[in-house]
C-alpha cells in the first residue's frame, strides 16, 4: 500500500479542521481544507485528490448535497463522512447516498487516520503493507527504505515524492502532477525546488535498482533498473 493521501477537508468547525490538518501534515499527508460545500466543489474542478473528509452539516449547501452529486456525475473518490448523527438511519442514509465510511463526532484522529488508509487500500485493491523494487523495499506504514537490506533515513518530502514516483512507474511524471500530489494550495513550490527536492531523492536512491530520469521538456520517468 501506498502511505501519501491527498486530502480534502470539508469541516466548517475552524479549530476541528486545524486540529485534523495539522495530525495529517504530521502524518505527512498533504491535506488542504475548505469550510462548505460550494468550496469544494470550486475546488474540485481543478484539482483531484485521494480522499475526502466530509463533514455532514455545513453552512450553505450541506453535505449530503454535495455528496449526492458528486456520485451522480460519476466521481468515485472515495468519501469519509463526519457526522454528529450516530442513529442508524442516519448511517444507513449518508451511505445510501454513496458514501465510502463515517466516523461519528467526537472521534480520534488515529481512527480517522486509520480509517482513511483501510479505504485507500480498498480503493487501490492493495493488502500488502511493502513494496518491492528490486533490491529496493518500501514499507510505507513505518516510512521505511531499505536498499540491499539496509535502512536509508527519508525525510518527509522525499518519502512523499518516492511514493509518487511509486504510483508511476514507467510512467512520465511531470512537475505539475508532483505539485498536486506532493504539495498543498499553501505551499507554492518553485520549479528549482522541485528539481532540488528529486535531486536529493536521487541522491538517497544511489545503490538501489530504483532510477529516475529526467525527460526533458516533459518530467521524470521512473524505472526499476535489474
Amino acid at each position: 500500500m501506498l502511505k501519501s493521501m491527498r486530502v480534502l477537508l470539508i469541516e466548517d468547525n475552524p479549530e476541528l479542521a486545524e486540529a485534523i490538518a495539522e495530525y495529517f501534515r504530521h502524518q505527512g499527508h498533504p491535506l488542504d481544507w475548505v469550510n462548505s460545500a460550494e468550496k469544494a466543489e470550486s475546488v474540485l474542478q481543478y484539482q483531484s485528490f485521494d480522499m475526502l473528509v466530509l463533514d455532514i452539516n455545513l453552512p450553505g449547501k450541506n453535505g449530503d448535497q454535495l455528496l449526492k452529486a458528486m456520485r451522480k456525475r460519476g466521481d468515485p473518490t472515495p468519501v469519509l463522512v463526519l457526522t454528529a448523527r450516530s442513529a442508524i438511519d442516519d448511517r444507513v442514509s449518508v451511505l445510501d447516498l454513496g458514501a465510502d465510511d463515517y466516523l461519528v463526532k467526537p472521534f480520534d484522529s488515529r481512527e480517522l487516520m486509520a480509517r482513511c488508509r483501510a479505504l485507500l487500500r480498498r480503493e487501490r485493491g492493495l493488502a500488502s503493507n511493502e513494496i518491492r523494487c528490486g533490491n529496493l523495499v518500501f514499507q510505507p506504514d513505518a516510512n521505511r527504505v531499505l536498499i540491499n537490506g539496509q535502512e536509508v533515513e527519508f525525510r518527509q518530502r522525499e518519502i512523499q515524492l518516492l511514493e509518487c514516483f511509486l504510483r508511476d512507474l514507467d510512467h512520465i511524471v511531470t512537475k505539475e502532477k508532483i505539485y498536486q500530489r506532493v504539495y498543498t494550495f499553501d505551499e507554492a513550490p518553485t520549479p528549482n525546488a522541485v528539481e532540488q527536492n528529486v535531486a536529493r531523492l536521487r541522491k538517497k536512491l544511489t545503490g538501489s535498482s530504483l532510477v529516475i530520469k529526467t525527460v526533458r521538456g516533459l518530467g521524470y520517468l521512473a524505472h526499476v533498473d535489474d
